[in-house]
């Protein structure tokens, strides 16, 4: 076997790309530790200097869903609205909160997520602190989603592959193709999407990517280095159906200040505003960008038939009628 991972190094240091099918048989190859880890390190490093093409990504992903534990969820249609992290912004839990506001709105999401990487909270940091208990027993989960219309699947719990390639990630220290696949991995696949991207070149590598998985997906970019709306400035959003560049003006916002969107210095901070958020006391900035968020969000769940300040108007009422907090107390109620 090794053997074989040789002759893909050799074939991407000759600058070759390998197809959707060889990437899949390598990631189920590290799942049964068929290579040392200096081969794995060696990959990694090679598809990182050159860049990642799309079926690459999507064989890791293949391989991942592939050797994890299904979700299988009863619903025909839900959103995963997340983020590609490491921004190094330490915002505070912006797509968690917009999560529950989709939700409250009376649409059903399956958020997917894991513990922080590179800020002070990740979305189960905050989900954990408010006690719930992680699971994949998958009747919990359909209960949830049923009667909360929201389920959250810790990443953990689902993506066995991610354990083998842990120590290696931590030893290299800079970003590879596993940063990339935590938006795609979520096990229950949903079919709808909402992502938050760094930068511009990830924006054109994942529309390829949803294009070919064949999903409704919304894609942003603060042009200022966030992956979500920070409504700190212009940002960029590509749909199935159009790509923009907005202003916050352009939605009725006011531009926000950094300072407004940073998520504390310690968990039960960013807890604090996640809750304020909900019981429609947060800062108007912290609301707001909740609120563009989830409304783009939205707009993905309507295939884009609706005007994205109908979207965002329909988010608002679901914090001003104190639906998304009602949703939430329900989801605590049924995971505790």
């Amino acid at each position: 076997m090794e053997q074989t991972m040789k002759s893909y190094l050799f074939r991407l240091l000759n600058h070759e790309e390998l197809t959707r099918e060889e990437m899949k048989t390598i990631l189920i190859g590290i799942t049964h530790s068929e290579y040392p880890n200096e081969q794995i390190t060696a990959l990694l490093t090679c598809l990182q200097m050159r860049g990642v093409t799309v079926d690459e990504l999507l064989g890791f992903r293949d391989g991942i869903l592939e050797t994890g534990v299904p979700a299988i969820l009863k619903a025909d249609r839900y959103i995963d609205v997340v983020g590609t992290g490491g921004d190094r912004k330490n915002t505070f839990n912006i797509s968690t909160t917009a999560c529950f506001v989709i939700a409250g709105a009376g649409y059903k999401v399956a958020k997917h997520g894991n513990y922080a990487a590179t800020s002070v909270s990740g979305a189960s940091n905050v989900i954990q602190h408010h006690g719930i208990k992680f699971t994949d027993d998958i009747d919990k989960l359909n209960r949830s989603l049923d009667e909360a219309g929201i389920v959250y699947l810790h990443a953990q719990l689902f993506a066995k592959a991610m354990k083998f390639v842990g120590p290696i990630r931590k030893a290299l220290e800079f970003p590879t193709i596993f940063n990339l696949l935590g938006p795609l991995v979520n096990p229950s696949q949903p079919s709808c999407q909402l992502l938050g991207v760094a930068n511009l070149d990830q924006m054109r590598l994942y529309n390829s990517v949803y294009q070919k998985m064949g999903i409704d997906y919304g894609i942003v970019n603060s042009i200022d280095g966030y992956d979500e709306i920070s409504l700190t400035g212009d940002f960029k959003v590509t749909t199935n159906s159009y790509e923009r560049i907005f202003k916050p003006q352009d939605l009725g916002f006011a531009i926000a200040k950094p300072e407004e969107l940073v998520g504390g210095a310690t968990e039960e901070e960013a807890a604090q505003i996640f809750d304020s958020v909900l019981e429609n006391r947060a800062l108007p900035a912290q609301k707001n960008i909740v609120l563009a968020n989830a409304g783009f969000g939205i707009q993905v769940l309507e295939k884009g038939q609706k005007s994205i300040e109908e979207c965002i108007e329909i988010a608002r009422e679901s914090i001003d009628s104190g639906a998304a907090l009602k949703t939430f107390k329900k989801f605590v109620e049924l995971n505790s």
